[in-house]
């Protein structure tokens, strides 16, 4: 094979994650990624059982490796923390609730974060009463720039939602670790006109809608789903009753829309 279509295939399974490569002087020297190849047979062989590879005969040593893979990818997956980001124009209001709820509900399973790319730089006075009525621990609230988690050491999220429709049509910055992306805009009870009881109706209603989005988001079974399906599901919840804008979700990416 000539050297140049060999160096292209080589790179093409590296990206892939079935080659490693190191650099020898002038030369780039490939060889098998073993754990990465039994993943791949793996899911194969995972999907050809009928999700039991343990029915496979295992007695071949690759075989064997392959069904300790499945078993161990199945259990990080169960016990991993993912980090969502939230954001909002000012980070002062529906981005902070969505911090609070998530964090809450989560129970340990999800980390939630909260940034703006104006941020007002305190957080709006009935969302702190708010969740402070409702049971939420407010002292750590605060209104940030999303500039905090785009340096070097900044959390790697698996997840950055927008909750304003101004945020989801802003370049944001290249965020680590290259999370889904998914838009999930309500109205923006900041912005309620009235007496002081109906701009507390307001973010009461703002609260429900992104309760009930966050509560199905963290009952999906994210083991059992793969990207395109979990794609789906984040796109579903974007245009659940009360969405503004237009509800998307898109593969890892370095902005949110």
């Amino acid at each position: 094979m000539p050297h140049n279509t060999l160096s292209g295939h080589l790179a093409e399974l590296a990206q892939a994650g079935l080659v490693e490569s190191r650099r020898d002087g002038r030369s780039v020297l490939y060889s098998a990624d073993l754990d990465g190849l039994a993943r791949l047979v793996g899911f194969l062989v995972e999907d050809c059982c009928g999700g039991k590879p343990e029915a496979c005969d295992e007695s071949h040593p690759l075989l064997a490796r392959i069904g300790e893979l499945v078993r161990r990818e199945r259990k990080s997956a169960t016990d991993r923390i993912y980090h969502v980001l939230v954001l909002c124009t000012g980070n002062s209001a529906r981005s902070i609730m969505a911090e609070a709820i998530l964090n809450k509900l989560g129970q340990g399973r999800f980390r939630a974060f909260s940034a703006g790319s104006r941020p007002r730089g305190e957080v709006h006075a009935e969302a702190r009463a708010l969740l402070s009525q409702l049971g939420y621990d407010v002292s750590w609230l605060r209104s940030k720039s999303w500039d905090e988690f785009a340096k070097p050491g900044s959390p790697n999220m698996d997840f950055v939602f927008t909750v304003c429709d101004d945020a989801a049509g802003e370049a944001c910055p290249i965020w680590p670790g290259l999370p889904m992306t998914a838009h999930w805009g309500i109205a923006d009870p900041a912005a309620a006109k009235g007496s002081p009881a109906e701009v507390r109706a307001a973010f009461a209603e703002a609260y429900r809608l992104l309760h009930n989005r966050i509560s199905l988001f963290v009952a999906l079974p994210f083991e059992a789903l793969d990207e395109v399906a979990l794609r789906s599901k984040l796109k579903e919840i974007g245009g659940l009753k009360g969405a503004t804008g237009r509800a998307t979700a898109a593969a890892p990416a370095p902005a949110a829309e």
